[in-house]
């Protein structure tokens, strides 16, 4: 029997010896590594922190301390040794657990988490409670070293001291986020991890755990610990100038030495931040020697999928975009292009080879890039930032106060718009359509296709204005020419166009449901003999009054579709139309209801939200 399957959670643990806690990592690796490989997930960072997650569960108690996981991409085993060993193999599935910490998932879980950077925070105020309480526990955040450069991180740092409440902060530098980590903060991590005098303080920190268990004081050595601390670490240590003690670093990778660490940490009385140095990809060597594509994958990944990928399968929506801004800096010196720590996942790597100077990866820094995006926007460049739209909603004040109020020519390529699949409700794109409508002076749209997507920036460049451009995650749809046309030929600048022409009702799509609506238009002719006219809308703000009046003027019923919330989209904005100036026609909104839509597959997701043409079709009836 396995050594994974006798233990079966952290209660476990305290019998075992090292040498069997070290067979044991090797176990939750390869179970990792096989349900990710299945399922899809976090595979590189999980496979790094398995030797820290076992130390944290030997050295404190989740059923009295609260360990909480940053962002959660290295909580895999955590979820294995806290109840989840026998649906681990439901990662990511319709109804099986999720792929990032869940409150409502189990007790351990003691903070939701999907963005970066929230654990510190959370920590503090756990910690605070527990102060105000009464009560005796400890609390430590575990955050990465790419989490920790975001704003969100050094707010939380920067307030630890004058909380006056104590937090243990585990830092996991396995030297990446997403990409290789930027800034100076990394720079500094580096230093800290290279320290010449980290032996002198590995070997010392051990000798005052010999001591402890031979009995001396435990105060007279935590003493002795903390003045040679002080001796040992760098003047320009930005931890200490924060008055939060720094400890390390330390071999991630060794149980003993952390568990050693940790319950010492246990015993101070002040703020610490204990800094793990971690291989991204461990006990894996494809993962290990290429971390970022094994940072997440999708579900059937082979091992061998980084090095067979093939450049010539269907483009990506993310590859269209970055090939339209590549094509267009090629011609205009003006192009520039941001990214948030998210080179890989926007496909940005070839226009950063090609045109180095103009581009920036701020890290994860969402607010920061905005901002940035906007001063160089007022400088005369026309700069475009491609980013995630659930990670945009943390710059919301950004796009609003420094893009929109001054009219600055920005262009926002919303990645991932609409829903992810097994990722779940933290990282959806499915509220930006509600809180774009809100900005005055925005243009907002949504391309079919490739052709639409390029015709969307380069028209963007020429008229020099806060632009949104949303696409979904999967791969860039077939060109989708207008009936009676074999070539595709973007319609006007500012309009809707008709790709079919029928009676009665009419169909509109929003960017990835044209698709959905054409496919709609076909069931509805076959199996009720009713030949719908098919729209796609193209632009959500501001919406072409003029189409959507001829439209309704022609039709009693109006059907749109959109992969975003209901509440405050675009098929909204159609209905509020129609309300004022067409009341005599009937309009259908199908979207994704007011709730959070759990981790599933993204057709699965579509099929809950009633993207089907079976949906459809039901809904024209009953409206009937």
């Amino acid at each position: 029997m396995s050594i994974l399957r006798s233990v079966k959670d952290f209660k476990g643990l305290k019998g075992l010896t090292y040498s069997e806690l070290n067979q044991l990592s090797c176990e939750i690796r390869e179970m990792i590594l096989q349900v990710t490989l299945k399922n899809g997930g976090h595979l590189a960072s999980s496979l790094g922190a398995v030797e820290l997650t076992v130390a944290l569960l030997r050295a404190f108690d989740p059923e009295r301390d609260k360990i909480i996981f940053d962002v959660g991409h290295q909580s895999y085993a955590y979820k294995i040794l806290t109840g989840r060993l026998d649906r681990f193999h439901t990662l990511r599935t319709k109804g099986g657990i999720a792929g990032f910490p869940r409150m409502d998932e189990s007790p351990y879980d003691f903070f939701t988490t999907g963005h970066s950077s929230t654990s510190i925070s959370a920590a503090m105020g756990y910690a605070k409670a527990r102060d105000i309480g009464g009560r005796n526990h400890e609390v430590i955040a575990v955050i990465g070293d790419g989490a920790l450069l975001n704003g969100v991180s050094f707010e939380a740092l920067n307030c630890v001291e004058s909380t006056e409440t104590k937090v243990i902060i585990v830092l996991n530098d396995n030297k990446m986020s997403i990409s290789p980590r930027i800034g100076g903060i990394a720079g500094h991590l580096a230093r800290l991890s290279v320290n010449p005098t980290y032996l002198k303080f590995k070997d010392f920190i051990k000798d005052q755990c010999h001591t402890l268990r031979r009995g001396d004081a435990l105060e007279e050595a935590l003493k002795k610990i903390k003045s040679k601390l002080k001796s040992l670490i760098l003047p320009t240590n930005i931890f200490e100038e924060m008055g939060i003690n720094y400890w390390g670093p330390f071999n991630g990778h060794d149980i003993e030495e952390m568990e050693e660490v940790f319950r010492l940490a246990r015993h101070y009385k002040e703020p610490v931040l204990i800094h793990v140095l971690t291989k991204k990809g461990k006990g894996c060597c494809e993962a290990e020697n290429n971390a970022p594509f094994f940072h997440g994958i999708g579900p059937n990944t082979d091992l061998d999928a980084a090095e067979n990928h093939n450049s010539s399968s269907p483009l990506s929506w993310s590859d269209v975009m970055s090939g339209t801004l590549s094509e267009a800096a090629s011609h205009d010196p003006r192009i520039a292009v941001c990214t948030a720590a998210m080179a890989d996942g926007t496909k940005l790597n070839g226009f950063a080879k090609k045109f180095p100077d103009r581009f920036f990866d701020v890290g994860i820094s969402e607010e920061h890039m905005l901002t940035f995006a906007a001063g160089m926007a007022a400088g005369g460049i026309r700069p475009a930032v491609c980013i995630y739209s659930t990670f945009l909603q943390r710059a919301a004040d950004q796009l609003m106060h420094d893009i929109c109020l001054s009219k600055l020519p920005v262009m926002i390529g919303v990645d991932r718009a609409g829903l992810v699949g097994e990722d779940g409700e933290t990282h959806h794109g499915l509220l930006d359509v509600p809180w774009f409508r809100t900005l005055p002076g925005i243009t907002i749209a949504a391309p079919r296709d490739a052709a639409d997507l390029r015709f969307f920036v380069n028209g963007w460049i020429e008229r020099g204005i806060p632009m949104v451009i949303r696409y979904p995650r999967g791969k860039a749809a077939r060109d989708i020419p207008s009936q009676g046309r074999t070539e595709r030929v973007p319609a006007e600048w500012g309009k809707l166009e008709l790709l079919s022409r029928g009676r009665d009702v009419c169909l509109i799509g929003i960017g990835s449901t044209v698709e959905l609506m054409l496919k709609t238009a076909e069931r509805l002719e076959a199996d009720e003999g009713i030949i719908p006219t098919v729209a796609d809308l193209r632009f959500i703000k501001p919406l072409d009054l003029e189409g959507l009046s001829e439209i309704m003027r022609d039709h009693a019923v109006v059907v749109t579709a959109e992969e975003n919330y209901l509440n405050g989209g675009s098929g909204m904005a159609v209905s509020e139309y129609a309300c004022r100036d067409h009341p005599g026609c009937r309009v259908i909104n199908i979207g994704v209801p007011d709730r959070y839509i759990s981790h599933a597959t993204r057709s699965e997701q579509w099929i809950e939200c009633g993207l089907t043409s079976e949906s459809i079709i039901r809904a024209i009836k009953r409206s009937a």
